[in-house]
């Protein structure tokens, strides 16, 4: 299994440093919450789109965006976990 200095130096020749280890990595947990709360707003604003019904066609599209705004990975799922929660419980 190569080290993390050895990937280092390889995402360095692609002008990708500090992605592999250290400080500044990519952090898994923040990319999980990104992907699960889009598809879950991808979803509501398909449905309410298809419905034709505001409330999830804007909360899918506040799921769907607010992460490129938040970059703190418990924030991040916090305000998710809040607009799933608000999807669930504000209808009609």
């Amino acid at each position: 299994m190569p080290d993390t200095q050895s990937i280092n130096s390889v995402l360095n020749t692609y002008g990708l440093s500090g992605l592999a280890g250290g400080g500044g990595g990519i952090n898994v947990g923040y990319w999980v919450a990104n992907i699960l709360f889009g598809i879950i707003g991808w979803c509501a604003f398909s449905y309410g789109r298809k419905e034709k019904n505001y409330r999830p066609v804007v909360i899918g599209l506040v799921l769907m965006v607010y992460p490129y705004f938040i970059t703190n990975t418990i924030l991040t799922f916090a305000v998710g976990f809040a607009l799933t929660a608000a999807l669930y419980f504000w209808r009609e």
